[in-house]
């Protein structure tokens, strides 16, 4: 037998002479077309760390589509064969979108230890829950130990100190053991500020981003830029047999292209789902209120999966606290949250005083053209809480009783429900902005422009915690024994029995919108879901009220006072044989049914 070899190819078009260090050598690679170089090696195998030389530059570059890199985002690539991890999940067909419950979590915080296999021993917790979809905030490769993972460089490798790439497979066979799906965010929008050195082999970006340099997605040389996103999308979800991602403010890809990036990785990961027999997903942040994301394309959209809807987050949030500062502003009125449970968004071609413009499009709710399915709705993500000044969650400054209104509401809802890690009890630590970069400039320079940014709003320095000092990431890991205490036990109980309610009652996770009602008081701490047989009644005021129905009540089915169940108790009076009125308690919420048609 021949000795073992392996191939090594870049895309570095720009450049005039590479080669390729591995096995002990520099060797040289040739041109193969289309700015691509290649070289065969001998003695390389799987395990073998590398990094490319470009031009007379002599600093080794780690592999832009690097599959590993165990010595950190400065460091040679490691050829990683996906091929030899021995998955158990055969049998896995997979969790579609429509219909489930989706749960936010961020590997780094969800234990102390911040590693993927101390996070299996809390994957119980999910499935007693009824989570049905995991989605893991952004694991690829960065600087540093801890941080969010949005400052990745390297979109195709897992962040070592989480454990690597079989670490990550471990998590998402134990989760498919489970019965839980995975997606997984990533962000193909901007680059970190550290370890970036895509530019130097091609070009990658033109122009910026608010976060850093933009994509090049229309560019001369932007057919490979795209390919390079592609392949790293299909890649991860090949390798990782995730069930769909969660793609990072596509409002930030610049692409005037006849066909959107968008759009050719939805038609990419369609394919891949059919030739894997079982669903993916594609999920967009988006700040565009823009239907077209989420529509098909055959119908001239997007055709993404589903997008997160901010406005209803941002709505229920002003509701339930009071604040009206920033782009709360224009949540700032009563019938937000009814209005934005109608419509999908708040701003659908209205004026946005925070923009200073008119924003957004209608969904086209009335003709039902598109379900609610494609919506995410939440109380809490890992951006509306870090990026707080001081990471606190909606439970520092709401009591539990609207806390679990603001969960029925959103688990009530046609929409997709995702809760943010630790929400489901009402979790005391903070979730802190947090970063761990070895260069002291770059960490002063983090560190100084957060203190800044929320000096414009009214906080001291000394307020704002150092997101560089290892102790803000340490407060933001979950405290898992205060589940067992008061009252966070009886905030974790009304969720489960939300989500059990919701799985045993096919008409709360009806998508269409047009069979969908929501009836509201003038000053809209009055609520009514209509679903199907079904009634959602919230009281948002902190004293007693009535609540006037559109049918008679037949069973209550649950309900809930001040953050814990309400434990049996007569039905509510009846109003003749058109309604009922339900006497709620402040801060309070029943579900109800009617006797009407399922």
């Amino acid at each position: 037998m021949g000795e073992a070899w392996e191939r090594f190819s870049v895309w570095a078009p720009g450049c005039e002479r590479v080669r390729v260090r591995a096995c002990g050598a520099d060797h040289p690679m040739a041109p193969a077309g289309e700015g691509w170089w290649q070289a065969d090696v001998p003695g390389a195998a799987p395990g073998t760390d590398y990094a490319f030389l470009l031009d007379d530059d002599p600093t080794p570059l780690p592999d832009p589509r690097s599959q590993r890199q165990p010595h950190g985002v400065h460091g040679p690539s490691r050829r990683h064969d996906h091929a030899e991890f021995p998955w158990n999940d055969a049998a896995w067909t997979g969790r579609a979108l429509p219909g489930s419950v989706l749960y936010e979590l961020h590997i780094g915080t969800f234990t102390p230890e911040g590693t993927f296999d101390a996070a299996i021993g809390r994957l119980d917790h999910l499935a007693d829950l009824g989570v049905d979809l995991v989605e893991v905030m952004p694991v690829n490769a960065f600087d540093g130990t801890h941080g969010w993972g949005y400052d990745g460089v390297l979109w195709g490798a897992v962040h070592e100190p989480y454990g690597g790439p079989d670490g990550f497979k471990r998590f998402v066979d134990a989760c498919h053991a489970r019965g839980l799906g995975v997606l997984l965010d990533v962000v193909v929008n901007h680059l970190g500020p550290s370890g970036a050195y895509l530019p130097r082999f091609g070009p990658y970006f033109d122009g910026r981003t608010p976060w850093g340099p933009s994509l090049n997605l229309d560019g001369a040389g932007s057919d490979e830029v795209r390919r390079y996103v592609l392949d790293t999308v299909t890649g991860l979800l090949r390798h990782y047999h995730l069930d769909g991602l969660r793609l990072d403010a596509v409002h930030a890809l610049r692409d005037r292209r006849a066909v959107h990036l968008l759009a050719e990785l939805s038609a990419e990961v369609d394919a891949l789902a059919a030739g894997l027999r079982r669903p993916l997903a594609l999920i967009a942040e988006s700040d565009l209120n823009d239907p077209r994301t989420v529509t098909s394309r055959e119908a001239g959209g997007h055709g993404m999966t589903a997008q997160w809807s901010d406005d209803l987050h941002h709505a229920l949030h002003t509701a339930l606290t009071g604040e009206d500062h920033g782009y709360y502003a224009d949540f700032a009125v009563p019938d937000a949250p009814a209005r934005t449970l109608r419509r999908v968004f708040f701003h659908d071609g209205t004026y946005s005083a925070f923009r200073g413009r008119t924003h957004g499009a209608p969904v086209g709710v009335a003709a039902g053209c598109v379900p609610g399915h494609r919506f995410l709705a939440y109380l809490q993500t890992h951006d509306q809480v870090g990026n707080r000044a001081c990471g606190d969650r909606l439970a520092a400054s709401v009591p539990p009783g609207p806390l679990t209104c603001g969960a029925a509401i959103v688990l009530c809802s046609p929409y997709t429900p995702m809760l943010f890690m630790g929400e489901e009890w009402a979790a005391s630590s903070p979730w802190c902005f947090f970063a761990s970069f070895p260069d002291a400039e770059l960490a002063d320079g983090v560190r100084e422009g957060r203190r800044r940014e929320f000096a414009a709003h009214g906080w001291g320095a000394a307020e704002v915690p150092d997101p560089m000092d290892p102790a803000t990431r340490d407060r933001s890991v979950l405290r898992w024994a205060e589940r067992a205490a008061a009252p966070h036990r009886e905030v974790l109980e009304v969720y489960r029995a939300l989500i059990a309610l919701r799985r045993g009652h096919p008409e709360l996770a009806d998508p269409r919108l047009d069979r969908f009602g929501v009836d509201a008081s003038e000053d809209g701490r009055l609520l009514v879901l209509r679903r199907g047989r079904l009634r959602l009644a919230c009281n948002l005021r902190p004293v007693a009220a009535e609540v006037a129905l559109d049918a008679p009540v037949r069973d209550v089915l649950l309900s809930a006072v001040n953050g814990a169940l309400a434990r049996g108790g007569a039905p509510p009076g009846l109003l003749g044989e058109s309604g009922a009125v339900l006497h709620l308690p402040g801060a309070s919420f029943t579900v109800v049914a009617t006797p009407g048609p399922r």
